[in-house]
């Protein structure tokens, strides 16, 4: 078992961001409150499932939400704590970890410091091994957990338990709830006993999000030594000349353009987003999708542009590489591919479409 130290949370914050693809929150609020917590509460504790009792208690929290209302609608202390008492009041015991539902942006950051407020260890592991939009869209309910218990609360101090009949409706209630908080809250869902886990979250995902975040540090080519720590290709190298971006039902939307420079000059990539980039488009050629990772870095220091943060003039570079095995599968496809966002594409994998420049 290892700590999380304050001297930890630049590199888990870089490593977020790149693994948000764009989404999951702006790191930046997340890490200021997670150096903060570490300060006054001390350090995080960082277990492994296999540390924890079987009916052990899995707290799994997440910001719901538009990313460009998140940043600044901030969470407050008293936010988790009041989701912790509510799992207590329905489960008769406190929970004994949190977990990051997704350890992309800062839904991988904040859980530290959630974590240090309620005085209990965090995770290495997380739902998503990035960050996707949807409540539904989490390795839980790949593996056939129920989903049939979902914990919101926001900054004015509404609770609101729901009681789901499945995934899909999971996500239909909680955005209703979330936007009617001025799309911006905190919740928990599939909280679950240490043995349900095993088996139906992705494992060491904190600990790569650290390690993707000390890549480029010192590096003389940041963007070549991130490219290389994530197995990464490089779709394009140019300058953002257009985003179109509007916040609507509680997501972020839109598509951002780039125009090729050096090398890449003449070329021309469009990346569609909600809230997380989903597709990158050239010349009416898919080169990267969902669920596969797509992430806008900026080319001189490698560190990730979120969606909110997209703006005309940028330098940037777009790389993309292979999601966790478990969104391969049929049902992994069915919940978070091409085809669960709109798209009437079939999967292809990102190595596949790469493979000839």
């Amino acid at each position: 078992m290892s700590s999380i130290h304050v001297s930890d949370v630049p590199a888990l914050a870089r490593g977020c961001a790149i693994l948000g693809t764009g989404g999951g929150g702006d790191v930046r609020t997340g890490s200021l409150a997670a150096v903060s917590a570490i300060r006054e509460y001390g350090e995080v504790p960082l277990v492994r499932l296999g540390d924890l009792a079987d009916d052990a208690l899995v707290l799994p929290l997440s910001g719901i939400g538009a990313p460009t209302v998140s940043h600044e609608m901030i969470h407050s202390a008293d936010e988790p704590k009041r989701i912790a008492e509510e799992v207590e009041r329905i489960f008769g015991r406190p929970p004994s970890a949190i977990m990051s539902s997704e350890i992309g942006g800062s839904n991988g950051v904040a859980p530290v410091a959630w974590a240090a407020q309620l005085g209990l260890p965090l995770l290495d592991a997380d739902g998503m091994g990035r960050a996707f939009p949807e409540v539904q869209m989490v390795s839980m309910y790949v593996a056939g957990l129920p989903a049939d218990l979902v914990i919101m609360t926001d900054v004015a101090g509404n609770v609101v338990t729901i009681r789901p009949v499945d995934g899909l409706w999971s996500e239909r209630l909680a955005r209703a709830v979330c936007v009617a908080a001025g799309s911006s809250a905190l919740m928990a869902d599939y909280v679950l006993t240490a043995a349900q886990t095993r088996g139906a979250v992705i494992e060491g995902t904190v600990t790569r999000a650290i390690e993707v975040g000390r890549a480029t540090e010192g590096a003389a080519d940041p963007l070549r030594a991130l490219q290389d720590r994530l197995g990464a290709a490089r779709l394009i190298t140019g300058k953002l000349t257009d985003v179109e971006r509007r916040t609507t039902g509680g997501f972020v939307r839109g598509t951002a353009t780039i125009e090729g420079t050096g090398e890449d000059r003449g070329r021309t990539l469009s990346v569609e987003l909600q809230n997380e980039n989903l597709v990158a488009v050239e010349d009416g050629r898919v080169r990267a999708m969902v669920p596969d990772l797509i992430t806008v870095v900026d080319t001189e220091t490698a560190a990730a542009v979120q969606t909110e943060a997209l703006r005309y003039g940028q330098r940037v570079t777009v790389l993309a590489w292979p999601c966790d095995p478990l969104w391969r599968t049929p049902k992994g496809l069915e919940t978070a591919g091409p085809k669960a966002f709109g798209y009437e594409l079939d999967y292809v994998p990102v190595e596949e479409l790469t493979a000839h420049g």
